[in-house]
């Protein structure tokens, strides 16, 4: 796959972790004359700082930043966005890159997790945000190529102790995106979940933290102490890799240690 295209980029989660460094590492591979990178996120000051990384790099580049609260967005905020951010540039391609997640409450089991109002506020940040905000990039980029980026993890067809929140959500986002790429078969729609592998992150931080699983908190412990987590850069070169080598079919789940991609 040609990355150095007048590209649309749009990121979720772009703040920190892997979202920041996909943003990154991507700004600096899309052709800077014509395209548009927007970087969505909960935290204004740290996407600022996020934005201030790319410019430095690739200072020819427009950066948009738009903090938005997914727990509780709606459609027409996505809309609002996708339609200020892509004006009337004419792009060869449009990016979105669903990264953004929360682990979700790790210390109760699969039959203690039947809170209906934390499970609504859970799924519209983790599902159906995701979902909405793709239906509109879909209508808005129609007519030119398209990849869309699912951040997946074993957990989406895996079960893990702990994570009965986080391996719901995954699955579901993961069924969603699977059934976008048998729908819209034409070659302008590319679909890829990308699993990234154990990154050292909060989010891993956090479920060594709190799992009410010891197994599950020694895994991530053991990992962390041998320095065998993989890094935000580690996981986006892999990522960048797959998509140059273009093995994979729209709608493959994809992960770090997949040799054959």
């Amino acid at each position: 796959m040609d990355l150095k295209q007048r590209t649309y980029l749009l990121v979720t989660g772009a703040s920190r972790g892997i979202g920041r460094e996909f943003a990154q590492q991507l700004a600096k591979r899309i052709k800077a004359e014509g395209s548009m990178v927007t970087l969505l996120g909960r935290n204004q000051t740290l996407l600022q700082e996020s934005k201030a990384e790319i410019v430095a790099t690739v200072p020819d580049l427009p950066v948009q930043t738009y903090s938005l609260e997914l727990e509780t967005a709606k459609t027409e905020d996505f809309t609002k966005i996708l339609e200020a951010s892509a004006g009337k540039n004419s792009f060869e391609r449009a990016i979105v890159i669903h990264n953004a997640g929360t682990v979700g409450d790790t210390s109760k089991r699969a039959k203690e997790i039947g809170d209906t109002d934390f499970l609504q506020r859970y799924y519209h940040s983790n599902v159906f945000s995701a979902i909405s905000l793709n239906c509109e990039f879909m209508r808005v980029f129609q007519g030119i190529p398209k990849l869309v980026v699912n951040l997946s993890t074993l957990a989406a067809i895996a079960p893990i102790s702990s994570m009965a929140h986080y391996c719901t959500v995954k699955a579901a986002r993961e069924m969603y995106f699977r059934v976008l790429a048998t729908e819209e078969s034409a070659e302008d729609t590319l679909v890829l979940n990308y699993a990234p592998g154990v990154i050292d992150t909060q989010m891993t931080v956090q479920v060594q933290r709190e799992a009410h699983d010891p197994a599950v908190v020694a895994m991530f412990r053991e990992q962390r102490e041998a320095k065998t987590m993989l890094t935000p850069a580690q996981t986006t070169e892999r990522f960048i890799k797959v998509l140059e080598a273009f093995k994979f079919k729209s709608g493959d789940h994809v992960d770090y240690r997949d040799e054959q991609f």
